[in-house]
């Protein structure tokens, strides 16, 4: 994979899971990355220790990416530290408590949107602005983490997410053919099971055990699998990738 040498990369939860994972492939591949967080310092702080304990250039910026002031602010700090971002990770995200839709309140609905799709929309605005060659930028690239569930449907447990990831979707294909002639490619994963600490957030720690057998190839992934695909994407190894919504679920 080709040497991105000293380009700015902003991973949104980056501190853990699959933003820790491409966080630190990204900067084996030259990447000068930013490391996001909302509230867990420590984690944000340990992925940039190891990023720079292997030579690599890395910083960590902390930003509830559903606030419009938070995220400016942040892209604002980038800018002044490693120059404008030629490269964006929408990975930041939440699930909730399984539940059925008819057991669901609006204020779930709305943190489930503003965190996993508005986060995403102001992101990468604020990217755009620093890459489109219509802004005076030189290009970029912009890989959006959807999810299996945007397909799948997640009844029973996720419809929220599985909603929101599919608007992520939709936002991926409108964003990449609004900004392909400036200079900018627009691609989605949509990771299946994968052994992260989400699970555990939303009450189920061994989701991706007990739905292994579902899977097609008969395991749950691993971080570092989707982390090789988002930072294949962001490389100029997939210069005529655009618009591309990629499964890494094991078949499932």
């Amino acid at each position: 994979m080709d040497k991105v040498q000293g380009r700015a990369l902003l991973v949104t939860g980056g501190g853990r899971g699959i933003g820790a994972a491409t966080a630190r492939l990204a900067a084996r591949q030259g990447w000068a990355v930013a490391v996001n967080y909302t509230a867990n310092s420590l984690a944000a702080d340990e992925v940039v220790r190891t990023i720079r304990a292997e030579g690599g250039t890395a910083m960590s910026v902390q930003a509830d990416v559903a606030q419009e002031d938070q995220v400016m602010a942040m892209f604002a700090r980038i800018d002044a530290k490693l120059g404008r971002v030629q490269g964006l990770v929408n990975n930041a995200g939440v699930v909730d408590v399984t539940a059925r839709v008819d057991e669901m309140s609006v204020a779930r609905w709305r943190r489930m949107f503003d965190i996993n799709v508005i986060g995403s929309m102001l992101c990468a605005r604020e990217a755009v602005r620093r890459m489109s060659t219509r802004h005076g930028g030189e290009g970029g690239s912009i890989v959006n983490v959807s999810s299996a569930a945007s397909r799948l449907g997640s009844a029973g447990q996720y419809v929220d997410y599985a909603a929101a990831k599919g608007a992520i979707d939709a936002f991926t294909i409108g964003l990449a053919r609004e900004v392909a002639s400036e200079g900018i490619r627009v691609n989605a994963v949509r990771p299946g099971l994968i052994e992260t600490g989400i699970h555990a957030s939303g009450g189920l720690p061994d989701r991706v055990r007990d739905l292994s057998h579902q899977v097609p190839m008969g395991r749950g992934g691993q971080a570092d699998e989707v982390a090789q695909a988002i930072v294949w994407l962001l490389s100029n190894a997939a210069s005529y990738t655009t618009m591309s919504l990629m499964d890494i679920s094991g078949g499932r």
